[in-house]
């Protein structure tokens, strides 16, 4: 499941993920992002992963593969908060390839990863 969060900038495209994610997951966000490019130029991502993430169908990988090679250059930076091990260790190693900067911090460091996303 992912749930768009509030409380941040509008280009900063804030989700929460748990448990397993679908196709139709990503349809919502790919609606949710593609809106928020007709309003900014570059945007952020802020995702939380928590604890019961268990991994994600073969189709919402494709459209996560879609939508980062759609707007590759689109992304000023990232932050991923979780304290998933394997998530954290993929995520900073394929930062290496991205052309944006990104960072991974714990769970209990997500008001530090909000501030860092959110500011100008």
């Amino acid at each position: 499941m992912i749930e768009v969060l509030q409380g941040f900038p509008d280009q900063v495209a804030a989700y929460a993920c748990s448990g397993h994610l679908t196709k139709a997951d990503y349809k919502k966000i790919l609606a949710d992002v593609e809106d928020r490019y007709t309003r900014h130029k570059k945007l952020r991502s802020y995702t939380e992963v928590a604890n019961d993430f268990n991994g994600l169908d073969p189709g919402a990988l494709w459209e996560d593969a879609k939508l980062g090679f759609a707007h590759m250059f689109d992304w000023d930076r990232f932050a991923v908060v979780t304290d998933l091990e394997w998530i954290s260790r993929t995520t900073k190693f394929m930062a290496m390839f991205m052309p944006m900067e990104g960072r991974v911090y714990p769970i209990a460091e997500a008001a530090k990863a909000r501030e860092w996303i959110s500011e100008t």
